[in-house]
């Protein structure tokens, strides 16, 4: 049998449904009235309903994004693990992949670095991906070219963890100075980050992350789960042993 919860939901949504239908069907002024007056005094009599309402409604909008979500990692697939452009760390043939969407200038992605190091470190089957995506203002932008750029004179990571590690803000000054802390030939860097095909990888990565819903950063896709903002260590184990598992 149905709870008085649910039957006075069902009962409030179907008067609410009448008020849209009678304006739409020309009903007469005072049985349009009426119909109102009774959706309010119910309501004011079962504000619960309002609650129930407004909680249902997220359920279904969350619902709709979990399933847009797999949608969008089914249909970009390949653009997300096998995109040439996106530097590899960890084993390039391990048998699960992590993606790591970042911005050099966010905190919470340098709060996690050390995490994402040690997963590494401790799975040797683990391929790591990493999308660059700088969302967060100017020198976000220099940064992500200039780590790009880096791939040229086999320097990606070392730049990547010295940017992940510096404290403070960001701008050019720190960026070339970084770059030559790792060894980088920074004339050089600085030619290379302003060619078009750095652009289009940043380009790439915003519009793939604007497709799978990653709004911010860090964002992380582990197997089948998008996974907003930053995650301990043991709960990156948990998701990377359940997409094992399939």
């Amino acid at each position: 049998m149905p709870s008085f919860r649910s039957t006075v939901f069902a009962a409030a949504v179907a008067l609410a449904a009448l008020v849209p239908a009678a304006h739409a069907q020309g009903m007469p002024d005072d049985q349009r009235r009426a119909i109102e007056q009774v959706v309010r005094e119910y309501l004011l009599k079962h504000p619960e309903v309002i609650v129930e309402a407004i909680n249902e409604l997220q359920r279904r909008e969350r619902a709709d994004e979990e399933q847009k979500a797999r949608q969008a990692l089914s249909e970009n697939r390949a653009k997300l693990l096998d995109d040439p452009a996106s530097p590899v760390g960890g084993n390039p043939k391990g048998d699960i992949t992590v993606v790591e969407f970042f911005d050099y200038q966010c905190g919470y992605c340098k709060a996690v670095v050390a995490d994402v190091q040690r997963l590494m470190k401790d799975d040797a089957k683990l391929r790591f991906v990493y999308k660059e995506l700088p969302i967060l203002g100017a020198a976000s932008v220099t940064a992500s070219k200039a780590a790009l750029a880096a791939r040229g004179q086999g320097k990606y990571e070392a730049f990547h963890y010295a940017l992940m590690g510096h404290r403070g803000p960001l701008d050019e000054a720190t960026i070339f100075r970084l770059a030559g802390s790792v060894g980088l030939d920074t004339e050089r860097l600085k030619k290379d980050m302003d060619t078009p095909e750095v652009q289009q990888v940043i380009g790439a990565n915003l519009a793939l992350a604007e497709k799978l819903g990653i709004r911010g950063t860090p964002g992380f896709v582990i197997g089948q789960q998008i996974v907003p903002g930053a995650i301990k260590l043991d709960d990156m184990k948990k998701l990377v042993a359940e997409a094992r598992k399939g």
